[in-house]
């Protein structure tokens, strides 16, 4: 017959360990089960950009400046970029799309920059809407039928064939500015118009019902690269939109993140 040790301090020094280990499996399993529902929740895990770390001095180490990226669309754009990534909202958090349409559409106003690389992978020309302007967008709306386009922040969304082939829709994420972009059918297209020959003959290109337009040429890569969760963000230095954003507006518990972009 086998014996067990019966000394009372060797028992005592088991039982202890027993509880340790009994500790340690249960704090375990309570993390992974908290990681678990979390995911099920909708949480995402850690963003792919350090957005802390990733952004100063990245204005001026791209010299958009000199590709005529103004430098308030540039900090307007990262600020927004930010919230959304700590909110779990972008899920192709590598791309930040900016249109700064405080530029003419007879330049190239399209920046599309992989925030993880530091690079600028597209700069090229884009539409605004019909009722915003001729050369200069500067009069906005977010109502159905009216022809023009919508400032702020969007996500990208899906793909699909349309009228105007390979298409990317958009959803607005600020409410009352560009939260009917969706219904509208505001999607980022292709379009003939979009091209240096108008420019040449009329000073601008052509414009859309709202939707921000590219050339053919780029679109299909364009759209692929930024499809699916990534920001886009339509800037001009309109005092309407400046005052009613609320993601620009969200300023005290992310000052650190903006003021560190140089």
């Amino acid at each position: 017959m086998n014996c067990i040790n019966s000394n009372p301090k060797s028992m005592k020094k088991v039982a202890g360990w027993v509880v340790v280990v009994v500790a340690v499996v249960a704090a375990f399993s309570f993390i992974t089960d908290s990681y678990s529902k979390a995911n099920s929740a909708g949480v995402v895990s850690a963003p792919s950009v350090n957005v802390t770390t990733n952004m100063p001095g990245m204005y001026d180490s791209l010299q958009l400046d000199k590709q005529g990226l103004s430098r308030e669309a540039f900090n307007n754009a990262v600020e927004g970029y930010t919230i959304l990534v700590s909110q779990g909202k972008v899920s192709n958090d590598q791309m930040l799309s900016i249109i700064d349409f405080s530029l003419p559409s007879s330049q190239k106003r399209l920046f599309v920059i992989d925030m993880l690389n530091k690079k600028v992978l597209f700069n090229t020309y884009v539409s605004h809407g019909r009722n915003s302007g001729t050369l200069m967008a500067s009069d906005f709306s977010n109502d159905a039928e009216s022809l023009k386009s919508s400032l702020g922040f969007y996500l990208t969304k899906d793909t699909y064939k349309g009228k105007h082939g390979y298409s990317l829709r958009l959803e607005g994420e600020e409410k009352g500015i560009n939260d009917h972009a969706f219904e509208r059918g505001i999607v980022m297209h292709s379009a003939g118009y979009v091209n240096e020959s108008l420019i040449r003959s009329q000073g601008y290109i052509g414009r859309s019902e709202g939707c921000p337009a590219i050339p053919p040429a780029l679109h299909k890569a364009i759209i692929t690269k930024i499809k699916n969760g990534s920001c886009l963000y339509i800037y001009s230095p309109d005092s309407y939109y400046a005052s009613h954003s609320v993601l620009l507006n969200k300023k005290d518990s992310f000052a650190t993140e903006r003021d560190t972009l140089g």
